[in-house]
């Protein structure tokens, strides 16, 4: 059975509602009427199915009926073309993802990232504290003053936009800084 949006989840999506977390809003996000409750087993430390039939059940999705033809089987590969598949620790690394950054880890990554944020979330609802962030942004010149500035920033997040999201996004910053490395002389 593939899942379809309801109206009451296209309603949840429109801009200004938000009665559902972020995972189960990106969950209707994906929800295109080609996959299955199954299909997102894999999703949110494997928590996507369960969520999947939370949002069933509660009426965001239907179930409807999927191809009755079964897909046609993938044709094998020759020994050459597995020689450049990904190792199995590589596709299983893939495979929980759902949000990858393949980029290189820097201070200008994670500022730009932190300034779109800021425009994102600041800039109409409270231009001054915008502000304050951009100076302190600016300012930021080393791992421990960007942390800083971004603690900053994900307080006031968790404040309008919940503790999912700034999660999110503490875990973005995580992958975007540069690892600290203690030098010992």
């Amino acid at each position: 059975m593939q899942l379809h949006k309801t109206d009451r989840a296209r309603a949840e999506l429109k801009p200004g509602v938000r009665t559902l977390g972020q995972r189960e809003r990106t969950l209707l996000l994906m929800a295109d009427g080609s996959k299955s409750a199954q299909d997102f087993r894999p999703l949110f430390d494997g928590d996507g199915e369960a969520i999947a039939l939370r949002l069933l059940r509660d009426g965001f999705l239907e179930a409807h009926p999927g191809k009755t033809s079964a897909p046609a089987p993938a044709p094998k590969p020759t020994p050459a073309q597995l020689q450049n598949f990904p190792s199995p620790e590589t596709t299983q690394a893939i495979q929980v993802s759902a949000d990858q950054f393949e980029g290189k880890r820097s201070l200008a990554t994670t500022r730009m990232f932190l300034f779109d944020i800021c425009e994102r979330m600041f800039a109409r609802r409270d231009p001054v504290m915008a502000e304050r962030f951009r100076e302190a942004l600016r300012n930021a010149k080393d791992r421990d003053s960007m942390l800083a500035a971004s603690r900053e920033m994900i307080e006031e997040i968790e404040k309008i936009a919940g503790h999912e999201r700034a999660d999110s996004i503490s875990e973005r910053i995580a992958m975007l800084l540069p690892q600290h490395i203690d030098i010992v002389a």
